[in-house]
């Protein structure tokens, strides 16, 4: 039997795709369940977190496994198979090794060096130990890729190369700045309590916001986290619970919020945060410019200087408005206005000057001729009236003059800060185009991390991988053939013990002390004689291409299968009795 992989991650699948593929947890336990029963397969263990689904079996042929388990991911997981292949990667016995010790010491983390994934390990090994799909092999390995990590993390400074993907997104944020000088005194809305929630929820305790918020479909977890949070000895934190159906009411009094749900769909449309965030943006547009924010209401139920949302009557007029007016220089009467428009347009731009509507006054009555009213756009229409005689030969008004290039508005700095740690996303991603939000998303996390450096720590932790991956492999290896080296001792023995009854109905007159002198000498002689070739066997074994050895000791001794076969399942047996909690 051979150790198989085959799986997706941030490093082979966009975000969209990750997101199609996720499996909630019936899904999960579903596909766990069909792999064992798959015939290429005896053993199964899923890991899926939000930015990966790895599915790892015990297959006994290569080619047929890598199509069972990629037919399986594609089935449960709802996207095609042809669409779902070229984001699959497949890994094979030592490469498969490899590839987990190098995802629990986070070197394949979005966020390098981020000691989350040791707890999502263990999580998955629970899982397939809970369903019997985990045998000896899947046990072995998934414990060793625990144990590796750990040490990774506590002989190298791997946790300077990077953070949890909470604190990361946090930092993203903050913009670079001081968490904790960030987070003081917000109020902060959690969305789902399960283990990244809870470790976002901690993480904002620590960091020193005023109040955690925690809601949830189950309303006893989002307690019991808001329980904890409260007893930490090192926070200092107000925070309650509350229903799901209160996520939109205390949206519109959080400053920051975290969602990490299981859900399917949306859990904050963009309609949502807008309605959240309504109120505080233009109320910061005012105070930028140094202005005391007025909310009288005005005539036309503006209040006072906040930023209007037009400027005169648009009615008719072919331009957008609010972008011209917002341009320094630029006149919706002159030639800049409508050089490269179309005729079609351009009539209808002449009519609308002609009517006096910009600014929302009408023409002024009794200006003195030979004077330019600032209201009057007669002169503008008469050029525009004059430049209309070009568009009958050339189509179009062409261009003269551009208007002077300007910096872009700047938007308003965030007044609701959302990181949405959830795969498929929770938070509609629509919302990066909101003015006064600023979302963190695994998408955005992926690109803000892809250029991080990579520390010395790095180099010394994939030293350690290998070595581990190298010692592993000769355990493996190793174990492959005990079952075949016990076999023919049992054998031996039962020579010896033949031979010693033999002898018995030959010498019936031999007294014990004899006999028993007889006996041990007997089995020293077989002992010597198996002792060199079983060690050197185990030896050759443990090395690469040493499967064979095996295979050769079996013919070699014409040992029954069978017999081999029944010390490995007691073997099994015994390491299953004796396996502890993962």
């Amino acid at each position: 039997m051979s150790l198989l992989v085959v799986g997706l991650s941030h490093r082979s699948a966009p975000v969209s795709v990750l997101e199609r593929a996720s499996l909630n947890a019936d899904a999960q336990v579903k596909l766990l369940q069909d792999t064992v029963a798959a015939e290429p397969a005896t053993e199964a263990a899923l890991l899926a977190t939000c930015n990966r689904i790895e599915l790892y079996a015990d297959v006994d042929k290569f080619h047929a496994g890598v199509a069972e388990l990629s037919t399986l991911l594609a089935q449960h997981s709802g996207v095609g198979l042809e669409e779902l292949t070229p984001y699959l990667y497949v890994h094979y016995e030592d490469r498969a090794v490899h590839h987990l010790f190098s995802v629990a010491c986070g070197l394949d983390s979005m966020v390098v060096g981020e000691g989350q994934i040791l707890g999502q390990i263990k999580d998955s090994l629970a899982r397939a130990q809970d369903l019997h799909s985990a045998g000896r092999l899947l046990n072995d390995l998934f414990q060793q890729a625990l144990r590796v990590g750990k040490r990774a993390h506590s002989e190298t400074g791997i946790d300077r190369a990077g953070q949890s993907l909470v604190t990361f997104g946090l930092e993203q944020l903050a913009q670079g700045g001081d968490i904790q000088e960030w987070a003081r005194g917000k109020k902060a809305l959690v969305i789902g309590a399960g283990s990244m929630s809870s470790l976002a929820a901690a993480t904002l305790a620590r960091a020193g916001v005023a109040e955690v918020v925690v809601a949830n479909r189950t309303f006893d977890r989002a307690e019991r986290l808001a329980q904890i949070l409260m007893e930490g000895d090192d926070t200092d934190v107000a925070a309650r619970a509350v229903p799901m159906e209160s996520v939109p009411a205390e949206l519109t009094r959080a400053d920051v919020a975290v969602s990490c749900t299981g859900a399917t769909g949306l859990v904050l449309t963009a309609e949502a945060v807008a309605a959240a965030a309504e109120g505080r943006t233009a109320v910061l547009w005012a105070e930028a410019d140094g202005e005391e924010p007025d909310r009288t209401p005005g005539p036309d139920g503006q209040r006072g200087n906040l930023p209007a949302t037009s400027l005169g009557d648009e009615d008719g007029c072919p331009l957008d408005l609010p972008s011209v007016q917002n341009t320094a220089g630029f006149s919706v009467l002159g030639e800049a206005a409508v050089a490269g428009m179309a005729a079609a347009d351009l009539e209808q731009h002449a009519a609308w000057v002609d009517r006096g509507t910009v600014g929302g006054a009408q023409r002024t009555a009794g200006a003195r001729p030979g004077t330019i009213d600032p209201l009057d756009p007669a002169p503008d229409a008469d050029a525009i009236a004059a430049l209309a005689a070009t568009v009958a030969t050339v189509g179009r008004i062409p261009e003269r003059r551009r208007p002077e290039p300007v910096e872009e508005a700047p938007r308003p700095q965030p007044v609701l800060f959302l990181l949405d740690l959830a795969m498929p996303r929770d938070i509609d991603a629509a919302v990066h185009r909101l003015a006064g939000v600023r979302l963190v998303d695994i998408e955005s996390l992926a690109e803000a991390s892809a250029g991080a450096p990579m520390a010395a720590d790095v180099d010394q932790v994939r030293r350690i991988v290998s070595d581990e991956v190298a010692a592993f492999g000769a355990a493996l290896r190793a174990a492959h053939i005990t079952p075949t080296v016990v076999a023919l001792r049992t054998m031996a023995a039962d020579v010896v013990a033949g031979e010693i009854a033999r002898l018995d109905g030959r010498l019936p007159g031999l007294d014990d002390k004899h006999r028993a002198e007889i006996t041990q000498t007997v089995r020293r002689v077989v002992d010597k004689l198996l002792h060199a070739p079983t060690v050197r066997v185990k030896q050759l074994a443990a090395e690469p291409g040493g499967a064979g050895y095996a295979d050769a000791l079996r013919t070699l001794f014409d040992l029954d299968p069978e017999t081999v076969a029944a010390v490995s399942r007691a073997e099994d047996s015994t390491t299953e009795k004796n396996r502890g909690p993962a």
